[in-house]
């Protein structure tokens, strides 16, 4: 819309080769900074996929502070109209351009596709979380009296149910994926456990220490040690 109010379409058109010009330098510019510098990451850090990579390059999408800053040019300064003109060119292009493209990309490097051994495991998993849920909510129900305990235990008995199920069908998919040689997954989501256990237990000693339950050398220490756990594990 601020395109529109405040670029003519004449000026625009004329200014096209220069937009296209503007395009390809910060293009070759994104590419100078994306690949060179992450392919130097893995002499420090885990290196980001190529893949991953080619989605850093593609989304250079331009936008609001390009056009703030051109449209914060003085109004009298000379060539002003044809700044605001190459400016508004370049990012209704990229808009236009890399932003409808970008999700065909991400489907040809197939970075979201998720398997179906994937899909059963997230469906599972929703399962126990919903049940888990679901038998929180009766007990306090039940704690409270507004459920009455043979009702309770019906119900509660039919999520168990669910509950087992579930279980027992996601031990059998983990065991047969490890046995597949999948391990690499699986670690990262049980990293991604380990690391909010690992958090859970930084936050409540740092509670602790704030309540002054605890010692602030031992507390420190505890906390490093937290620390270089979290360092170690996957990262999401």
């Amino acid at each position: 819309m601020l395109i529109g109010l405040e670029v003519d379409l004449l000026t625009l058109w004329r200014s096209l080769p220069s937009v296209l010009l503007a395009i390809a330098i910060y293009q070759v510019g994104r590419a100078l900074s994306v690949y060179p510098l992450l392919a130097l990451l893995h002499f420090f850090d885990r290196p980001i996929p190529l893949r991953w990579q080619h989605v850093l390059f593609l989304g250079n999408i331009k936008g609001s502070l390009s056009m703030a800053l051109a449209l914060s040019i003085p109004l009298g300064l000379p060539g002003r109209e044809g700044i605001v003109a190459l400016v508004f060119g370049t990012v209704l292009v990229s808009l236009v351009g890399q932003g409808l493209s970008l999700p065909w990309m991400v489907k040809r490097l197939r970075i979201a596709d998720v398997s179906d051994t994937n899909q059963q495991i997230e469906q599972l998993q929703i399962q126990l979380i919903a049940s888990k849920a679901a038998q929180d909510e009766l007990d306090s129900l039940l704690k409270s009296g507004i459920l009455p305990k043979a009702v309770y235990e019906e119900m509660r008995a039919a999520y168990q149910a669910r509950v087992a199920s579930s279980e027992r069908v996601l031990r059998d998919l983990y065991s047969q994926r490890i046995g597949r040689g999948n391990e690499g997954s699986d670690r990262t989501k049980l990293d991604a456990i380990r690391r909010r256990l690992l958090l859970a237990e930084k936050g409540a000693v740092n509670d602790a220490l704030r309540k002054r339950i605890l010692s602030e050398d031992l507390v420190q220490t505890y906390v490093r040690a937290l620390d270089e756990q979290l360092l170690g594990l996957e990262d999401d």
